[in-house]
């Protein structure tokens, strides 16, 4: 009998397969023989303490004319299925938590999630890098407006980012003495109400904010350097930034060495780490993605690494 895997991921009629890291697992998982099957938010329910989900048979195909076929959905308990892929992406709010307590009352009964949902509730992608703070540049992260300008008025430029975004999405470039500073942080903090994070500005960002995948806890030998265009000062691909692959150096590997370790602790098999010149700035424990990129610039396999990964777990 076929091992079976669900997905819960954003709407797959809207992905870019070129790009799109969970499409590119959903390949490996179909080519191993696993049947799949597609669920979004909204498919989830909890039925007297069991997790249960509306499945939807999925096949996918490698064409960007027509890259999945859906049957009918019904209902079913996810403790009959192996393994769950959660790929939600963020923001991270309420509902996205809620998520992770049904995945783990799915965990409990043995399924195989992947993140762990404890993990995924508790590393936030912004703030889990503070838990290394000597792999960080100098950080902030507060609700105060003061507090965030006193930081900007030490380290003069500075980056400040909500702590629930993805993708470029609301991060400021900012300094001591720009007239801006204060709407921002009226902003991003919802005056006061919400925490807000600060970083010294690294200008290594020029060469590329690197994504290094993580997987068990063992890097990938190869990094993407995302390179801002233009005028952009944010190398996320979602921004305009251009990928370009590049080998692991010394201290993108000591990086990884301090953090693998716990990662693994966790639960957390498959991760991407965001590094600005020799600084460690996020975690990435939702749904990392440029796997597709390093692929095929260096004829990787990343997918089959994850997925020797998760069948040596469930053996």
């Amino acid at each position: 009998m076929a091992p079976t895997l669900a997905v819960l991921m954003d709407a797959i009629a809207e992905i870019r397969i070129a790009k799109d890291t969970t499409f590119a697992l959903l390949l490996e998982a179909q080519r191993r023989g696993y049947e799949l099957h597609y669920m979004t938010q909204g498919d989830l329910a909890i039925r007297d303490g069991s997790a249960w989900a509306r499945l939807a048979p999925l096949v996918v195909r490698d064409d960007a004319s027509g890259w999945f076929d859906l049957g009918e959905a019904e209902w079913r308990e996810l403790r009959n299925i192996d393994i769950v892929l959660a790929r939600k992406d963020p923001p991270v709010d309420a509902q996205f938590i809620h998520d992770t307590h049904v995945l783990q009352l799915a965990q409990d009964a043995g399924v195989l999630v992947v993140n762990d949902p404890r993990g995924l509730r508790d590393a936030n992608e912004k703030l889990f890098a503070q838990h290394f703070p000597q792999c960080c540049a100098p950080t902030v992260v507060a609700r105060s407006a003061s507090e965030l300008k006193r930081f900007a008025a030490k380290h003069g430029r500075i980056v400040l980012k909500p702590l629930d975004g993805m993708g470029g999405r609301s991060i400021f470039l900012s300094a001591h003495g720009d007239p801006n500073l204060n709407v921002i942080i009226e902003t991003l903090t919802a005056n006061g109400q919400a925490f807000a994070m600060a970083q010294k500005y690294i200008p290594e960002i020029s060469a590329g904010d690197k994504r290094i995948l993580m997987i068990d806890g063992e890097p990938v030998s190869y990094a993407l350097a995302r390179i801002p265009q233009g005028d952009e000062f944010r190398g996320n691909l979602a921004a305009g930034g251009k990928g370009v692959g590049i080998a692991l150096s010394e201290r993108d590997r000591w990086i990884a060495a301090e953090v693998g370790p716990e990662l693994r602790r966790r639960g957390m098999l498959f991760v991407g780490l965001d590094v600005i010149g020799d600084w460690l700035t996020e975690v990435n424990v939702t749904s990392p993605t440029c796997l597709r990129e390093l692929d095929a610039q260096f004829g990787l396999n990343i997918a089959g690494q994850l997925f020797d990964v998760i069948e040596s777990r469930r053996a």
